[in-house]
């Protein structure tokens, strides 16, 4: 299969993660497998966890990644956050991109899970494009309310190209 184009915001996002050999990672929505195989390329030992509640969303990135999956580097699984038993005891990051669970309507629940999930010194990375700035701070606002409640430190970076913005909270 030829090399799919990796968008320049998922691109960004994944550098911005600054991936590990080693690193567990859970991702969030992985819909056509861009991070995914963007991750994937970075790990060595570690092993990425990528869901989406679309079945498309999770052919698609099998499809695209059948070589990381062939090497035991990548699972992907439908379902939804709220009812996932992450196999992975311990993550050392957490990954999604335009994940609007975070900043729509209430995730507590979910949030908990993956401030349980996550190590010490790991992160929860959401970064959502901003082609609608009007919508930035709300999301900003929210997303952050959702981390910091959970016990997460939160910070923010934004990118103007790509238009992206990362709400990075840390254990």
């Amino acid at each position: 299969m030829a090399m799919q184009q990796i968008p320049p915001r998922i691109r960004w996002a994944v550098d911005l993660m600054d991936v590990r050999p080693d690193d567990n990672i859970l991702e969030i929505g992985c819909g056509p497998g861009a991070g995914a195989e963007l991750i994937c390329e970075r790990l060595q030992t570690g092993k990425l966890f990528a869901i989406d509640r679309s079945e498309s969303g999770v052919d698609r990135t099998k499809r695209r990644c059948a070589k990381h999956v062939e090497a035991g580097r990548l699972t992907v699984r439908q379902i939804d956050l709220a009812t996932l038993r992450v196999p992975v005891k311990r993550l050392t990051k957490v990954f999604a991109f335009n994940v609007n669970l975070f900043w729509v309507r209430e995730c507590a629940d979910e949030v908990a899970l993956l401030h349980d999930r996550v190590l010490p010194g790991g992160a929860v990375h959401l970064f959502y494009e901003a082609k609608m700035p009007e919508l930035v701070p709300n999301i900003v606002s929210k997303a952050s309310a959702a981390l910091s409640s959970a016990g997460f430190r939160v910070s923010v970076v934004d990118q103007k190209a790509p238009p992206v913005v990362g709400i990075i909270g840390r254990r």
